[in-house]
């Protein structure tokens, strides 16, 4: 779980159990208390999640010089240790290319990033050895997105030319657009519901990740690819973001972006504006929700060539079947609004098909029953519909896993 965010740049955390400051001292924004921090690794603890985190950043952390000093990463480190906190990996800054509208002094540029990382990057050797460095965390690159003039922003080039290879793991934010809300940043950075299902929108993810990894590849090669936050869309998400509507990009971003060797992909948010998976108000889970929970369940981490698709609005994916050795799990995205498709299928496998009444519905429905919280909150059990060897047919505008338990892939024995 990752417990960031533009925020975190700014943040004040306040190393006392006594009552926490009314405003925050010079140079913060916020203030993040000892309880309120703890709360988040009780969290952790709760779901089984280990933390990826990044550090404030701006003006108050710095010294006389203006370079980044670890007076408040030290408390903040020494305190998760001491409640048994696990930070698994760290950013330094979040979206160190959009520096200056995440609260970094003025002027800051990539020789400054340079400086305050040569001060970083030993502290938390020293400090933390045990938690990966990622980065360089950037945004805003790949895809048709725009910032004003003036606004300060930073290639991820220069970041990695001042630094040199100094990362563990190569990490990027991946927007596709921005949402109504950043309307201001012109047309060219907007989507549209309309286009939700087109190939035009649903490639653009795997075209971002083509950029950041040839970047990779330049300046620190052979480094693992992650994605440290993603959703549908920057400022806060469209209101389809929180439909079934936005299901397919979720699914179809992730199975694309696993292929391209992408090893961890961070949703944003869990529960906050229209990309969260929980409503924030309710808590109730939203279709992406659901989702989540199915890759989750069916799709291992080994990925397969997929077979061809017999249709261009039919995309498919293969992984492992997730602890069943031997076996394969097939996601099939049928982006046709209006005609079904047919797949062949020779083992008998087990069925996960979503769907809704509506595209822009909040409810998702599996094998046709809507999918609810059962007493108390329970997870349903989320079965498959036994489906004999033979032809599939796939609805429109809906998304099936299909598991194979019998199919005896060599790839996937011992998984």
């Amino acid at each position: 779980m990752r417990v960031s965010g533009t925020w975190a740049n700014t943040t004040y955390f306040y190393d006392s159990d006594g009552p926490a400051p009314k405003t925050p001292p010079n140079g913060f924004s916020g203030v993040l208390t000892r309880k309120q921090w703890k709360s988040v690794i009780d969290f952790s603890h709760a779901v089984n999640a280990n933390i990826i985190t990044s550090f404030a950043t701006s003006p108050g952390t710095r010294g006389a010089s203006g370079i980044w000093t670890p007076t408040q990463a030290r408390q903040f480190l020494s305190y998760t240790k001491s409640v048994g906190g696990d930070i698994a990996a760290a950013e330094f800054m979040n979206e160190p290319t959009a520096a200056a509208m995440g609260g970094a002094p003025k002027g800051y540029d990539a020789a400054a990033y340079a400086r305050d990382i040569s001060v970083f990057r030993p502290f938390l050797k020293q400090m933390a050895p045990e938690v990966l460095f990622l980065g360089p965390g950037s945004v805003g690159e790949g895809a048709s997105l725009s910032l004003p003039p003036n606004s300060g922003f930073i290639e991820s080039k220069d970041l990695l030319k001042a630094t040199g290879p100094v990362f563990n793991v190569f990490s990027y934010h991946l927007y596709a657009a921005v949402s109504r809300r950043c309307a201001n940043l012109g047309p060219a950075s907007q989507t549209r519901a309309a286009a939700a299902l087109s190939e035009g929108w649903l490639s653009r993810p795997a075209k971002v990740n083509a950029f950041y990894a040839d970047l990779r590849d330049r300046f620190d090669p052979g480094k693992p690819l992650w994605i440290t936050e993603t959703a549908d869309a920057a400022c806060g998400g469209n209101p389809w973001a929180y439909t079934f509507l936005d299901v397919f990009r979720y699914l179809d971003s992730h199975a694309r972006l696993a292929q391209a060797g992408v090893r961890v992909i961070a949703h944003n948010t869990l529960a906050s504006s229209d990309y969260g998976l929980l409503d924030e108000t309710t808590f109730a889970p939203r279709p992406n929700y659901w989702a989540a929970l199915l890759w989750r369940k069916l799709m291992g981490t080994t990925v397969l060539k997929p077979g061809t698709s017999p249709a261009a609005s039919l995309h498919l994916y293969t992984h492992c079947l997730r602890n069943v050795p031997g076996g394969m799990a097939l996601l099939a995205i049928n982006t046709d609004r209006n005609a079904s498709e047919a797949l062949n299928v020779n083992a008998r496998c087990e069925r996960y098909t979503l769907t809704a009444a509506k595209l822009e519905d909040t409810h998702v429905e599996l094998n046709g029953k809507d999918l609810e919280l059962g007493p108390g909150d329970s997870i349903p059990s989320l079965a498959g519909a036994p489906a004999h060897p033979g032809q599939i047919a796939l609805p429109p505008a809906s998304i099936t896993f299909l598991a194979v338990p019998e199919a005896n892939n060599a790839s996937c024995m011992g998984r």
